[in-house]
């Protein structure tokens, strides 16, 4: 039996220079740089992310996320004392109720209440859940989606730490469903004149949706792989999209997954024999080395933290000893890392 390999969390710690983490989007979507990997012997491209192009052949599916980051980040006061308080906003549980993570925790406990910009939208905390989050239900009039985007702001990760001038460079151009409290960035790089070369040369696009939780900037605290508890999500694939991606595999032609959340939504819901089946469902599923991939035979992603899930479903792919060692040739080579950073084609 195969012995696995790298299920410590250790195992995929690198040492990443802070002035490499991108902070600002480059004005070109397709002129990011782009590390190319052949995952069989480890051979490194440094190329363009236009010259994707080159490495998809007709009859190949791309797979992309179409979710929408919704401005999730509310800014406001705590009534009567007036203290600054955040509250991001994490999933939809009903008509006026999220799940939601606020700042600060101790200030924000059930019966506290919330007022936004002009008062035009209010909040009163209802319970507190596992994790510490909590249970909020908003007071409004009008449409909700519409006084989010009066009052609301991107919720860039962590480690971006300047403003956003437009909204719109961390949504993908083919963004659709709205739900996601961050994006899936690996598609940020695409402009539509790009996908329309790309169906030109004949290959196929296959849309998903798996709207991103911010369990994905989550680090894993346990050093065994195998005992980090992964965030749910919830996915949709169209009977369009599981048909395409099935048919893609009967012609004997790949597979191309545009992210990780792409991957894992794909890897979801597929059966034992990589049949993908429509329908919509929630997932916490986690791939790290060991895992058999079902779906996905090639991977557009960007470059991830260290020890993270991200970078770990990348090294089940394509070999952890490779994965590690593009990492530290690009940090050689200064690519942008993260979210607004350059990306990475393993096949």
């Amino acid at each position: 039996m195969e012995q696995i390999t790298g299920l410590k969390t250790s195992d995929y710690y690198f040492d990443l220079p802070q002035e490499l983490i991108a902070q600002d989007p480059l004005a070109d979507r397709t002129s990011s740089r782009l590390l190319v990997m052949d995952r069989r012997t480890g051979e490194i491209e440094h190329r363009i992310f236009r010259d994707i192009i080159e490495y998809l052949q007709p009859g190949d599916t791309l797979v992309l996320n179409d979710t929408k980051v919704i401005p999730a980040r509310l800014l406001g006061t705590k009534e009567g004392t007036g203290a600054g308080v955040e509250i991001l906003l994490l999933k939809r549980l009903g008509d006026r109720q999220w799940e939601t993570l606020v700042r600060p925790g101790k200030k924000l406990r059930p019966g506290a209440r919330v007022s936004f910009g002009d008062g035009s939208l209010r909040a009163v905390i209802l319970d507190v859940l596992d994790g510490g989050n909590r249970l909020v239900e908003f007071e409004y009039e009008g449409i909700f989606e519409e006084i989010l985007d009066k009052l609301g702001e991107m919720p860039l990760p962590p480690y971006i730490t300047h403003k956003l001038q437009d909204k719109n460079r961390y949504q993908t151009v083919y963004a659709r469903y709205e739900g996601s409290a961050a994006a899936p960035t690996a598609g940020l790089h695409f402009t539509q004149d790009l996908l329309e070369e790309i169906r030109m040369k004949g290959v196929r696009t296959a849309f998903v949706t798996l709207h991103v939780g911010l369990g994905t900037f989550r680090p894993v605290k346990v050093d065994d792989v195998t005992a980090h508890h992964m965030h749910t999500e919830w996915y949709n694939v169209s009977e369009e999209a599981a048909g395409l991606i099935n048919r893609t595999h009967e012609e004997g032609r790949r597979v191309i997954c545009v992210g990780t959340t792409a991957c894992r939504t794909v890897e979801s819901a597929a059966d034992q024999d990589g049949i993908v089946r429509a329908g919509a469902d929630d997932t916490s599923i986690f791939i790290y080395p060991g895992y058999r991939f079902r779906v996905m035979d090639a991977l557009i992603t960007n470059f991830h933290l260290p020890e993270s899930t991200l970078v770990m479903l990348v090294s089940a792919f394509a070999g952890r000893e490779n994965v590690l060692g593009a990492y530290k040739k690009a940090i050689e080579e200064k690519y942008r890392f993260f979210s607004f950073g350059d990306a990475c084609f393993f096949y």
